[in-house]
């Protein structure tokens, strides 16, 4: 069982959480972190290689949650020109793809190893989307997407993988090749979500940012944190606000608090 509420209002720790997190201050040194950063293509690259397409599901919840997806259209059959930003290996793509026969998906990741599996899906074909391999904070998306050309743009667990001081470098990319008036569907972590509470003593790389046992990197949002880093880059907020779920293991009788942030910003 699991419920859900949205809102603008970041959730509460309890007495005994607020400790364990006041305890942790101690950050991850220096030297590793630049090697984190240097080696962060290599070790995505490594998390696709061990869970090849296994690791997440697909994502059937997403036009549920972003109505947009069919909103963003001005009549019913019109073709629509996406960008799923960071694809991973298409769990997102692909039932998209599925469900909608009138969108042309332009789709690119940061892990060379996770595009070639998109390839190889049964479902991929060049007609209907052209994949590619792109780090967004230093590849200009103009080499791939002409400028202006994007109807609707997802970033759903994405920006909280890269460092907090070249997110920006990601939203200007992303701006290039979106259509004025047109939206970034985001979907991401939120503060104080379960995850970033289960991390050890040690892995700590800044505020809001924790590093996962086999090198991968999370950033945890804040609404006013996101809101800021969109508005910079001359995107409008249209909405930003919590998702706070409660997931219940009947079985063990656990409760996980699991927090995201679901938003949209236009270019104006």
């Amino acid at each position: 069982g699991a419920f859900q509420k949205k809102g603008h209002s970041a959730r509460i720790l309890s007495p005994e959480e607020a400790e364990r997190l006041a305890k942790d201050q101690v950050l991850v040194s220096e030297f590793k972190q630049l090697k984190l950063e240097k080696e962060a293509q290599k070790n995505w690259d490594l998390f696709y290689k061990r869970n090849s397409t296994n690791f997440f599901k697909d994502r059937h919840w997403t036009t549920r949650e972003f109505q947009e997806l069919k909103a963003c259209r001005e009549f019913a059959d019109q073709k629509l020109t996406l960008l799923e930003a960071g694809c991973g290996v298409g769990n997102c793509l692909f039932p998209l793809l599925e469900e909608d026969l009138n969108i042309f998906a332009y789709a690119c990741d940061f892990s060379p190893r996770a595009v070639e599996y998109v390839k190889k899906n049964a479902l991929y074909s060049t007609e209907r989307c052209k994949v590619f391999q792109c780090d967004l904070t230093k590849d200009d998306l103009l080499e791939n997407i002409p400028a202006d050309s994007v109807d609707v743009v997802t970033l759903i667990f994405v920006l909280s993988a890269i460092h907090p001081d070249k997110m920006q470098l990601v939203l200007k990319n992303i701006y290039k090749v979106l259509k004025p008036g047109k939206c970034v569907l985001f979907r991401d972590y939120g503060l104080y979500d379960h995850a970033m509470l289960r991390f050890k003593s040690g892995s700590k790389l800044g505020e809001n940012f924790y590093v996962r046992q086999d090198g991968t990197r999370s950033y945890f949002f804040t609404a006013e944190f996101l809101s800021q880093l969109f508005k910079a880059e001359g995107y409008e907020q249209v909405v930003n606000e919590y998702v706070q779920r409660e997931t219940v293991n009947r079985k063990e009788d656990l409760r996980v608090p699991r927090v995201f942030l679901q938003s949209k910003f236009q270019k104006p």
